[in-house]
């Protein structure tokens, strides 16, 4: 087994184990992300409920919603809102603007290195395709049809480059798309969260 490994990274110029690498990478991206939301955003299904009951003007209930979603990128949006209760609408709206945006670093982190290896992902399995097969057709040049399987094994290779390059973008395309999903819906949230609030807490 491990010897069909390093054969494969041999023909394959190094190309299969800078694919694991990238898999790798991009999995721990995935996992790390996939933990951030489930424990620092909360759903939304909610969020509305408890900001239509936020009396106007009243920072006590706004205080009890931020203890509520404690340790969530919505409490710290609360919170920057709290501290400008009573300034103008348009310095308020400035300010909890700029507070969504700081939170949208937070959101989005290392998704554009996912974005990357998908990118990357099939085309270093197309160029590993194209050396697999550049070895074969040399081999054939060669020793003609007289060995087969030479030929054979490095069509073989060539295909394995292929397959794992489509298999990165693959499960990365997924779980991409299932993250910018969350991305908007938190964002969808927090001008929800802005909009209540600014007719709450600013002057």
């Amino acid at each position: 087994m491990l010897r069909n490994i390093i054969d494969s990274s041999v023909q394959s110029c190094g190309l299969l184990p800078l694919m694991a690498l990238i898999f790798l990478a991009a999995l721990a991206i995935i996992i790390e992300r996939m933990i951030f939301f489930s424990t620092s955003v909360r759903s939304g299904s909610n969020i509305e409920y408890d900001l239509k009951h936020v009396g106007r003007a009243r920072g006590d209930d706004v205080k009890k919603l931020v203890h509520h979603y404690e340790g969530s990128v919505q409490n710290e949006l609360m919170k920057a809102a709290l501290e400008l209760q009573g300034r103008p609408v348009e310095d308020f709206e400035r300010e909890v603007e700029e507070s969504i945006m700081f939170q949208m670093r937070k959101l989005d982190r290392n998704l554009w290195v996912l974005d990357t290896a998908i990118t990357l992902g099939p085309l270093l399995g197309l160029l590993g395709t194209i050396i697999g097969m550049i070895g074969s057709f040399n081999i054939l040049g060669s020793s003609g049809t007289g060995d087969p399987m030479a030929v054979s094994g490095g069509i073989a290779h060539a295909l394995i480059a292929t397959a794992c390059g489509l298999t990165i973008a693959l499960v990365g395309v997924v779980a991409l798309n299932y993250l910018n999903k969350r991305v908007r819906m938190v964002l969808l949230q927090m001008d929800m969260i802005k909009s209540m609030l600014v007719t709450r807490l600013a002057a």
